[in-house]
């Protein structure tokens, strides 16, 4: 999360330690789309799928209202292609400004103009895809022309000025010489960058996985040099502390003591409750307490650390602490906004 006011920042902790006191979740993913306009090599979705089953967005109310996230992830498939996506970001946001909402995207079916109308109706947060920083991108997603899209869009959207883009660089093998060029590519179009890792758990597959010694070695070389760049500016936004579990994840092959399901879960574009991506076992909203007792209490899983996971992977003191350093103000909400 980028910077909040203080005020805002109040009601995420409040909300947050509520929610881990009471076992409910911190982040909810809410997926409401299965269909994408790629066809990513390190992703399980892609193209069109049949979506006359999806919540509607009134429906969404009801899942906020029981689950009570402080933190909503809006993604898919790709959410864009959703044409009342307007609404369901209204629809899942609260008169108390919560949840604080991100909204997942490959930003293909993006413009200024919808930029501007999901903010307004409450997109906290633009988490972008951006695998490599140049052409090799489009091969990547199977969307020839995104990246040129993404180069003359980002940069237009960022002289608004709300410092709300973040570009998402999952590493895998093959971009991982080009993760510090993502870097100097989000400073130059003036937004920020996350890392995640990929995992192979997704597709099955293991050739995009960072595991052999010399990419072990290379991956402990960027991510020095990502560390190193951390105190110039804010602009790289993970933590030390998930910077470092993602360089251990890689080398140990999966990281254990998962907590899907209790800390964050996904709600599918059905609506039925699932603990992560990755495993489709699923319940209906009134049976979350069992899908902690069937799934979460039993999970041996430890074959991905993907952003929402990285973020929650913590203990509750180093949570709020992080919280507090890394992403909140104590400057009023007036001082976010750009000159008129």
């Amino acid at each position: 999360m980028r910077k909040v006011p203080f005020s805002e920042s109040l009601r995420i902790i409040g909300r947050g330690v509520s929610n881990w006191v009471a076992d409910r979740p911190i982040v909810v993913s809410f997926e409401v789309t299965d269909s994408c306009t790629c066809y990513c090599k390190h992703c399980d979705h892609g193209g069109p799928r049949d979506d006359a089953k999806n919540l509607k967005p009134e429906q969404y109310k009801r899942y906020v209202e029981a689950l009570r996230p402080c933190v909503v992830q809006v993604s898919g498939g790709e959410p864009l292609m959703r044409d009342d996506l307007v609404d369901i970001v209204r629809n899942i946001k609260t008169c108390s400004g919560l949840p604080y909402t991100i909204l997942v995207s490959n930003w293909s079916l993006m413009t200024e103009e919808r930029y501007l109308e999901l903010r307004k109706a409450g997109v906290n947060q633009f988490s972008v895809s951006l695998d490599f920083p140049d052409e090799r991108h489009d091969d990547f997603r199977g969307h020839p022309g995104l990246y040129e899209h993404l180069s003359k869009l980002i940069p237009r959207v960022a002289k608004h000025g709300h410092d709300d883009i973040v570009l998402n660089n999952c590493i895998t093998k093959i971009n991982l010489p080009h993760i510090n060029e993502v870097a100097d590519k989000a400073r130059e179009w003036g937004v920020n960058v996350s890392y995640s890792a990929y995992s192979p758990r997704r597709t099955g597959c293991r050739d995009y996985f960072v595991e052999s010694p010399t990419d072990l070695r290379q991956l402990e070389q960027q991510l020095g040099r990502i560390e190193s760049r951390m105190d110039e500016s804010h602009w790289i936004v993970n933590s030390q502390t998930t910077i470092d579990a993602t360089l251990e994840y890689f080398k140990r092959g999966g990281t254990p003591g998962c907590k899907a399901g209790q800390r964050f879960l996904v709600v599918t574009a059905q609506g039925q409750l699932q603990p992560c991506s990755m495993h489709f076992v699923r319940y209906p909203l009134e049976n979350r307490e069992q899908l902690i007792e069937d799934f979460t209490k039993k999970n041996t899983c430890d074959q991905c650390y993907v952003s929402i996971r990285s973020y929650l992977d913590k203990t509750l003191p180093r949570l709020a602490y992080e919280s507090i350093s890394a992403h909140f103000s104590f400057r009023p909400r007036s001082a976010f906004e750009p000159e008129p």
